[in-house]
Order: structure tokens, then C-alpha cells, then sequence
């Protein structure tokens, strides 16, 4: 059994990002997994950081230091997020510059450039939602989004990356194209070791 925490990270209710969430977390947890699955949407805090330290850096909101407890206490943490502009939703963005924190997520270490990551131990997985077909992402953009969550914040704080699953293109894609997604991220939860 792992304990998994899922972020449905669609700053809207009721989307499609969100039922691959649900749909990941309902086989997970038909699998034998612990899951907790959180909305960005519900989530109440100011996404802006706000100050130019980390030393001055705001208090947690309620929903914040709820959402740092269970990725703390995950051992699977999975983003399910649609691409804006090539990136991340701003309101996602920003539970990452106010959860993510020295001392916490990652600590600097004096003489070295790379921070200790404070998150080891930890696995992650990113389901992502695209109106651009995965080719494009891929080739013709770069898919920087990619580098950056993979890399550049969750890797940055520990967590192992464990697969990285474009759905696309959703603009357009007929019912029976987005049952397949759905089935596709069931899978996803079920595999889950």
C-alpha cells in the first residue's frame, strides 16, 4: 500500500483535469492505495509570495499547512494540471512558491550550490491537460513545462519523477476520445507501486 496524494490542479471546479484526478484516485484506492485528493479550486490562501526573502516569508494559510501536511505525509504526489501558456495555472504556481519552502521542501547548505532536498524518498507523477496535440508540445515547443515542474520544483525538493502523461488534444476530442483519457489515468492509479 502507498499513500498517495493527488492535486487536481485547475484553478475551476468541475473540469476535465479533474475527473482524471478522481478517476486516478478511485482506482488507486480500488487498488489498495491510501489517497488523498485535494482542489485547487477549494483552496483558500493568496497565491502571491509577496515578500523579496524567504526569511519573510507569509504564514501558511489553513488550507496551505493542510496541504503541506499531506505531502508530507504522501509517498506518491501526483499534479494533474492543464497547460496555460505553455505553463502552469498561476493559482498552481503559486502553491508551489508558498509551500515549497527552505527549511522545509529543500534547506541550503553553505558551500554548495545545489540545496539539500528535504523531500527525499518520495515518488511523483504529473497528469497534464492540453488543447495541443503531444507532437507539437513535444517538438515544436520543447515542452518546458515539463523540465520545470519535473525538474525545477519537484525534483528540485526530492521527489523522484515517475511519469510525466500528456492528454491531448482536448479542444475538440469527441466522448468516447476523452472516456479513453479517463480509462488511461485509471490505469495510472492502479499501476501505482
Amino acid at each position: 500500500m502507498t499513500r498517495i496524494l493527488i492535486l487536481d490542479g485547475h484553478p475551476a471546479s468541475r473540469t476535465f483535469c479533474g475527473a482524471l484526478a478522481q478517476e486516478y484516485a478511485s482506482n488507486a484506492e480500488s487498488s489498495g492505495h491510501e489517497v488523498r485528493l485535494r482542489h485547487l479550486s477549494a483552496l483558500d490562501f493568496n497565491p502571491d509570495f509577496g515578500v523579496s526573502s524567504f526569511k519573510d516569508a507569509p504564514s501558511l494559510e489553513a488550507d496551505l499547512q493542510a496541504l503541506w501536511d499531506d505531502i508530507v505525509w504522501c509517498e506518491h504526489f501526483v499534479v494533474s494540471h492543464p497547460l496555460w501558456w505553455g505553463g502552469l495555472p498561476a493559482k498552481l504556481k503559486g502553491v508551489f512558491d508558498r509551500v515549497l519552502l527552505p527549511g522545509k521542501a529543500f534547506r541550503y547548505v553553505a558551500g554548495k550550490p545545489i540545496p539539500e532536498k528535504l523531500l527525499k524518498g518520495r515518488t511523483a507523477e504529473v497528469l497534464v491537460t492540453s488543447d495541443t496535440p503531444g507532437w507539437y508540445f513535444r517538438w515544436i515547443y520543447g515542452a518546458g513545462v515539463r523540465k520545470q515542474i519535473e525538474k525545477q520544483i519537484l525534483g528540485f525538493c526530492g521527489l523522484k519523477p515517475k511519469g510525466y502523461h500528456l492528454f491531448s488534444p482536448i479542444r475538440g476530442s469527441q466522448e468516447q476520445q476523452r472516456a479513453k483519457m479517463l480509462v488511461r489515468a485509471g490505469g495510472l492509479g492502479r499501476r501505482v507501486a
